[in-house]
């Protein structure tokens, strides 16, 4: 008997070989599968303010460095992104950084898109139910999105970035561009 070996070929989560893109007016919507996501909780008893330099944040918001994106999930815990390294074990690093904690690999249980560009605000008015101080540079968090629970992360003033279930991330995508051609 002869064994075969499959090629697998690594899809994203919109299931390309490469990750989609499209502009619409002034919009940018891009798929980033090559962020790391990992979820760090401290435990009972346990304190923790940073990671790796970078000061964990509070409620709401959203800290950035070094490569690192941390964004507030819940008390206690945080996720934890960095970018161009979804290839790496995000998570045995994490825990490194932070012995005693709880740390959990997410990066195939997520999907992230960005959205760049002038009009972004018009957008986010069309797709979330927030007050303006919740979509704000800085600020993170988690809320409804056409029926799905997304995390919305405000990283610059036309600059965020959704993260989503990956699967849903066709419906996600599908909603994003049907708001952003809306906008027309």
């Amino acid at each position: 008997m002869t064994k075969t070996v499959t090629n697998l070929i690594a899809l994203t989560a919109l299931g390309g070989d490469a990750p989609r893109s499209e502009t619409l007016g002034a919009l940018t919507l891009t798929e980033r599968p090559d962020i790391a996501l990992a979820s760090l909780a401290v435990r009972r008893g346990q304190s923790l303010s940073e990671l790796a330099g970078l000061a964990l944040p509070e409620p709401g918001q959203l800290a950035q460095g070094a490569g690192l994106t941390a964004f507030w999930a819940g008390q206690g815990q945080w996720m934890i992104e960095a970018e161009a390294r979804a290839e790496e074990d995000v998570a045995a690093w994490v825990k490194a950084q932070a012995p005693g904690a709880s740390v959990t690999e997410q990066t195939d249980g997520w999907v992230a898109f960005d959205i760049t560009g002038a009009g972004l605000d018009a957008l986010l008015e069309r797709l979330v139910n927030l007050p303006d101080t919740a979509k704000a540079t800085g600020m993170a968090t988690r809320t409804g999105l056409h029926h799905m629970s997304v995390f919305l992360l405000r990283l610059a003033p036309d600059h965020c970035r959704i993260w989503g279930m990956r699967s849903y991330a066709g419906s996600l995508w599908h909603t994003l561009l049907e708001a952003a051609a809306r906008l027309g």
